[in-house]
């Protein structure tokens, strides 16, 4: 049996501002968002080297996380929903 994509997931979003300094613009489904704030991350160097689940924000970062220096992944994810719609 085929495995039901999840629409919800692939449905492009508007990002915010904040997120759009990041991410580019463009609506993205959630999924494409997440590829995009990782390759961020990584490029950057922001991803905790003593602790690889924590991200340490940048300005750009600081500004979709609420403020906050350092997030973990999970946090991550509900941070940054909140500036899709």
């Amino acid at each position: 049996m085929a495995r039901k994509i999840n629409a919800a997931f692939m449905k492009p979003m508007e990002p915010s501002d904040k997120l759009a300094a990041i991410v580019g613009s463009k609506a993205l489904p959630r999924t494409e968002v997440t590829k995009k704030l990782w390759a961020y991350i990584k490029k950057n160097k922001l991803q905790d080297t003593k602790n690889r689940r924590n991200i340490n924000a940048d300005d750009n970062l600081k500004a979709v996380f609420g403020g906050k220096k350092t997030v973990n992944m999970f946090e991550m994810t509900k941070l940054v929903s909140k500036h899709l719609k």
